[in-house]
C-alpha cells in the first residue's frame, strides 16, 4: 500500500480517480424503482430537458407535481440557476440510461452566454414524468480544478461501443467490478486490490487525459493500474445509474475533507465502461464543493 504523502499539485489532480463507500446504504440511487420508460424514451427525456433549458422554458417539461430540483446540491425552484442564462448546446453529450431504475443521466457541454459549461444531469422518470432533477454545473478551472472543456467535442467512441451478449456482464457483476475501483482508492493501490483494468483502459477528468495510453501528466500515468495514487480515507459514493445496454456504471462520489485546497471536497460523477469482466474506460465530470455538504439526495 502506498502511504507517503503526495505533492499537493499531484494530489489535487489524482484525487479525481475514484471513491469508496463506508456502507451499503450508499449503494442505491435515490428514488429507486422499475421504469415504464425504455432506453429511447429515457434518451428523449434528456433531450427534452436540454431543449427546455436552452429555451428557458421549464414549463415545457413533463414533470410531476412534486418534482425536486437541485443544482450543486442546493434545492431550487425549477427555472433558477443555469436555467436563467443557458444559451447553446455544444456537441458533447454522454448519456447513461438506466431502464430498470428509470434514471436518465448525462454529461453535457453547453454554453452560458458565450462561456462553456460542463453539466451533469440526473433525471428520475416515473410514469413518463420527471420526479427528480439533480444537476452539477462546472463553469471554470477554479470550480473544477481541471477544465479542459474544449477537448470535449463529442462523446468518446469507447463509451459508445455496442456490446455483444457474450461481452456483457450482469448488472450485479458490472457494479461489483466498478466498485473495485473505489476500493483501490481507499487502499491507495489499484494493484493491491487488483482492480480489473483492460490493457487499453484510460481515465478522463473534466476533459483531460489523466491515465492510459498517451498520458503525459506524470511518469507512469500511461498504466492506469500501476500509476501512483493517493489514499482516500474519507471518500463516499452512491450508485447513480447502470446503463445495461452500454455497460456503463455511474457513481456520484464525494472525496471528503482535505481532498482539495482550503479543505474543500471534490465531488466526482464518474462513468465506468465495464464489459468482459474488465474496466475499459473511466470518464469523470468533477467540481470542488464544501466538505460534508451531502448531495441533497441521500
Amino acid at each position: 500500500m502506498i502511504t507517503r504523502r503526495f505533492p499537493l499539485y499531484a494530489a489535487l489532480l489524482f484525487l479525481s480517480l475514484a471513491v469508496s463507500s463506508p456502507g451499503a446504504q450508499n449503494a442505491a440511487a435515490p428514488g429507486a424503482g422499475r421504469s415504464d420508460c425504455n432506453h429511447e424514451c429515457l434518451r428523449d427525456v434528456v433531450t427534452q430537458y436540454l431543449q427546455a433549458l436552452i429555451a428557458h422554458k421549464p414549463g415545457a417539461l413533463p414533470v410531476s407535481a412534486t418534482v425536486r430540483f437541485t443544482e450543486d446540491t442546493v434545492e431550487m425552484k425549477l427555472g433558477e440557476g443555469l436555467w436563467k442564462n443557458a444559451s447553446r448546446l455544444r456537441p458533447y453529450r454522454q448519456d447513461i440510461l438506466d431502464v430498470r431504475q428509470g434514471v436518465a443521466g448525462a454529461h453535457v457541454v453547453l454554453e452560458e452566454g458565450t462561456s462553456p459549461v460542463m453539466l451533469v444531469l440526473r433525471l428520475k422518470v416515473v410514469n413518463k414524468k420527471i420526479t427528480e432533477i439533480e444537476t452539477m454545473v462546472v463553469r471554470s478551472q477554479a470550480e473544477g480544478m481541471i477544465f479542459d472543456v474544449d477537448k470535449l467535442q463529442t462523446a468518446s467512441d469507447a463509451m459508445a461501443i455496442a456490446l455483444q451478449p457474450s461481452q456483457r456482464n450482469s448488472r450485479e457483476e458490472a457494479i461489483a467490478i466498478a466498485e473495485r475501483y473505489p476500493a483501490g482508492l481507499k487502499a491507495g493501490s489499484f494493484v493491491n486490490v487488483d482492480v480489473p483494468f483492460a490493457s487499453d483502459a484510460y481515465r478522463l477528468e473534466n476533459g483531460r487525459l489523466m491515465a492510459g495510453r498517451g498520458c503525459t501528466f506524470i511518469p507512469g500515468c500511461e498504466n492506469i493500474k500501476t500509476q501512483r495514487i493517493p489514499t482516500l480515507s474519507e471518500i463516499t459514493y452512491r450508485l447513480a445509474a447502470v446503463d445495461e445496454d452500454l455497460g456503463i456504471v455511474w457513481l456520484r462520489q464525494d472525496f471528503g475533507r482535505g481532498s482539495t485546497t482550503a479543505g474543500k471536497s471534490l465531488v466526482v460523477w464518474e462513468a465506468f465502461k465495464v464489459y468482459g469482466g474488465q474496466i475499459h474506460a473511466v470518464e469523470a465530470f468533477m467540481e470542488v464543493m464544501p466538505p460534508g455538504a451531502g448531495s441533497g439526495w441521500e
